[in-house]
């Protein structure tokens, strides 16, 4: 059973993409659970959101400890929270940033993949580029690096579950989906 864990901050689309990926997972016939874990409930402020994936009835209702992948949205939270905290041996980690997989430090004994989404968010009109809303892009980006969910089921939940500027938020993940880079298990 795949649990991913999204790192980002309140209005970056954290829980959306948490929704969206079980969404996704759903219609390909999968049980899924999808839920947030929010601390200070502001804009800006360190939020969590989970997806459990499993093509049996899903009896665990706790928040995931033990990731097999963790998505960061931004990657100025990788100073402030430990978001491998859990992350399983050889478990992904995906980051929104320019940066290459192999120029990420601190991230020994995981599988590493970056996409820039904030740029690619930003280039197709989704939030400001001061504070681009990254879900749609994160999501084809893992899509892409972890081989959980297909794109396309992907871009039917998307089409399901956003209501504003859907046609510019699919071509947003289309386009991480090809640009997401991985890497391998850093030691």
């Amino acid at each position: 059973m795949p649990e991913v864990r999204f790192h980002g901050r309140g209005g970056q689309g954290a829980v959306m993409a948490s929704r969206a990926l079980a969404e996704a997972a759903f219609l390909e016939g999968n049980h899924v659970q999808a839920f947030p874990a929010f601390g200070l409930e502001r804009r800006g402020a360190p939020v969590m959101a989970f997806t459990r994936i499993q093509d049996s009835p899903i009896n665990n209702h706790s928040q995931i400890y033990r990731p097999d992948a963790v998505v960061v949205l931004d990657a100025s939270l990788l100073v402030l929270v430990k978001v491998t905290d859990g992350l399983k041996e050889n478990g992904l980690i995906l980051i929104n940033t320019s940066q290459a997989p192999d120029e990420i430090v601190g991230m020994d004994g995981f599988r590493v993949a970056a996409v820039n989404a904030g740029a690619i968010a930003a280039k197709h009109g989704l939030g400001s580029r001061m504070s681009p809303i990254v879900n749609t892009a994160i999501l084809g980006a893992v899509a892409g690096a972890t081989g959980y969910v297909k794109l396309e089921s992907v871009l039917k939940a998307i089409e399901n579950l956003v209501a504003i500027k859907p046609e510019k938020n699919i071509a947003a993940c289309k386009e991480a989906f090809e640009s997401v880079k991985c890497g391998g298990i850093f030691i």
